[in-house]
């Protein structure tokens, strides 16, 4: 089972243009892409060392298999994902 994390913050731009991405892709591939904001949940930071918004973490078995820092593009996504599924 996989699990995809996508860490955001208020007022980002690069955020605001990943999340409509990010829709299309939940629709797509019929997955969840979970919005997470590690400020409101300060453990994720530490537990994904996050350093940049935003990132997306994609977890298979409770275990980190993908990570993109920075916006990803629909198909990079979309390919990624597909390989868990």
């Amino acid at each position: 089972m996989i699990r995809i994390l996508s860490f955001f913050q208020e007022g980002c731009m690069a955020c605001q243009e990943q999340e409509p991405i990010n829709r299309e892709v939940e629709e797509a591939l019929s997955v969840h892409i979970e919005p997470v904001n590690p400020l409101k949940d300060r453990s994720y930071l530490e537990k994904y060392s996050l350093r940049v918004t935003p990132t997306i973490v994609i977890l298979k078995d409770g275990q980190v298999v993908e990570r993109f820092e920075g916006v990803v593009h629909r198909e990079q996504l979309e390919e990624a994902i597909q390989k868990y599924l």
